[in-house]
């Protein structure tokens, strides 16, 4: 992976929950911002793509044992939707 930046945050914005296409009391762990490397175009100057890992929504919903084994399957399924794989298929592959 080239240009993509992996991010932290505390908890998704009432914004990043719409583009995920979810309700605003969801617990979102992860968020794939940019352009999917299949849609991709010439690729020059532009800014990085983001996987965000939202660490509040992690530590409510996993045990505190479990956090690094879904912190590493999020940033996969992240990693899906940037060579393109959408849930479906992620759900397919076990990944979702």
């Amino acid at each position: 992976m080239v240009n993509v930046e992996i991010v932290i945050r505390r908890e998704p914005s009432a914004a990043e929950l719409r583009e995920a296409g979810l309700p605003p009391d969801a617990d979102l762990f992860g968020l794939y911002v940019g352009t999917p490397h299949p849609e991709r175009g010439d690729y020059q100057l532009t800014l990085p793509d983001r996987i965000v890992i939202y660490q509040g929504p992690l530590e409510r919903a996993v045990d505190p044992r479990d956090i690094p084994r879904e912190v590493a399957a999020t940033v996969v399924h992240e990693i899906g939707h940037h060579f393109g794989i959408d849930d479906e298929r992620l759900d397919e592959l076990g990944i979702g």
